[in-house]
């Protein structure tokens, strides 16, 4: 059970407070409620360009790294497809630093030429280097404009091409943080040793004087439901033969959710799971295999991506892994099987929630979903789901209407 308390500040900013006097470190974690798939269409990478760009010092803090290294302390940023997040850990008397930092970069980032040009610069050469250089770097942007007709997720977090980050303007840039990065468009959680009394008198001191900005409302096209399967075959300079499958699935907060995540552990949570038992260790069919999903906020993708064995077909490759879904469909799963998915899970949440900057993240995600209480009623929610669930929500997920299939070829 972890233990908060929550305010709200006049302008709007959400107020987390869990308290550790076990620790003397502090965690200060800003989550703001856009990513990638709040970005024009026409106009992708702009999340993500922004995570750089609010290292790039604010009008009164010139360099962010100097004086929270001379606190005691370090900080770092995330971007995905929903959410922004930067986070600072340092010594609980040095907290103030924190909250100054923070503060500042939500109410004055600085905008300049300079500073867009320096970031865009390292951003494109990061595009470059993981998505178009890089051996199947461009499997997964090929793989969501594959799945995704409407929505937004069709696009990956760096954004859909470099040219959109290469033409990106400082009007652009200013018009996206001044749309998003407002407090009431945003969610403070301080986890450590502090006191709720505290927090307040300094959330209130440093974020409490800051315009509140307007409440995004977000309007996606919602993605229609798949009708027929797709395909599509790439050839490239690789070293392997590689396959890609995903299937839809269910939204965050629905029950989907959670039996999916039972699901792919079955199918691929490590080395005793059946795809690899069955395609790696005993057919010799792949030389790796993982299944997965996307945890994605909105209705996501449950993924199965391996490189094959030279020599094994993709027609024999894509005939296993069919029989083994074949299989979790028609066959209840044993009850050992799933307590044992089920402890892994269990194992899985205690270790997240170790370390007060995991509790501090995950406090303002489920915020930004609704309501932090779900961070405590996540494990009830998996020791819920039964066996005929699992192959229930097994045969309206490996629908063959409902799958997309990239093969990845090497050039022979």
């Amino acid at each position: 059970m972890i233990a908060f308390n929550r305010f709200v500040l006049d302008n709007g900013l959400r107020v987390l407070v869990h308290e550790d006097h076990s620790t003397p470190m502090a965690v200060v974690n800003v989550m703001y409620d856009v990513g990638a798939r709040d970005e024009d269409p026409n106009k992708t990478g702009f999340a993500h360009l922004f995570e750089h760009l609010m290292f790039g010092g604010s009008i009164h803090i010139k360099d962010y790294d100097e004086p929270l290294q001379k606190a005691g302390g370090e900080n770092n940023a995330y971007t995905t497809n929903d959410l922004t997040n930067y986070y600072c850990q340092l010594p609980a008397e040095n907290i103030e630093t924190a909250f100054w930092l923070e503060s500042d970069r939500m109410l004055s980032l600085a905008f300049s030429k300079r500073s867009l040009d320096v970031q865009r610069k390292v951003v494109c050469e990061e595009f470059k280097e993981h998505y178009i250089n890089k051996p199947y770097g461009d499997a997964w942007h090929k793989m969501r404009e594959l799945a995704y007709r409407v929505h937004p997720y069709q696009w990956m977090t760096i954004g859909k091409n470099l040219e959109h980050i290469e033409k990106a303007k400082l009007e652009d840039v200013k018009s996206f943080f001044f749309k998003h990065y407002t407090p009431a468009n945003a969610v403070l959680v301080v986890a450590g040793k502090v006191t709720t009394d505290e927090v307040k008198r300094l959330a209130e001191k440093w974020f409490g004087p800051i315009d509140a900005g307007t409440k995004y409302t977000r309007y996606l096209p919602e993605e229609p439901k798949q009708t027929a399967p797709r395909y599509l075959e790439v050839y490239a300079d690789v070293p392997l033969d590689a396959l890609y499958k995903t299937w839809h699935m269910d939204s965050r907060l629905e029950k989907g959710y959670y039996v999916t995540e039972m699901i792919t552990e079955i199918l691929g949570g490590g080395g005793s799971s059946r795809l690899y038992q069955s395609l790696v260790k005993e057919q010799q069919l792949f030389s790796n295999i993982d299944c997965y999903h996307f945890g994605s906020t909105d209705k996501g993708l449950l993924a199965i991506e391996g490189k094959l064995v030279k020599g094994r077909t993709m027609e024999e490759a894509e005939q296993a892994i069919d029989e083994e879904l074949e299989k979790i469909k028609d066959t209840l799963v044993t009850e050992t099987e799933l307590q044992k998915v089920k402890n892994k899970t269990e194992s899985m949440i205690a270790f997240e929630d170790m370390t007060i900057m995991s509790r501090a993240n995950s406090l303002a995600y489920y915020e930004l979903l609704g309501n932090a209480d779900l961070m405590n009623e996540e494990l009830s929610k998996y020791q819920a789901i039964t066996a005929a669930e699992i192959q229930q929500y097994s045969r309206q997920i490996f629908d063959v209407n409902n799958s997309n299939t990239l093969r990845y070829y090497s050039k022979r």
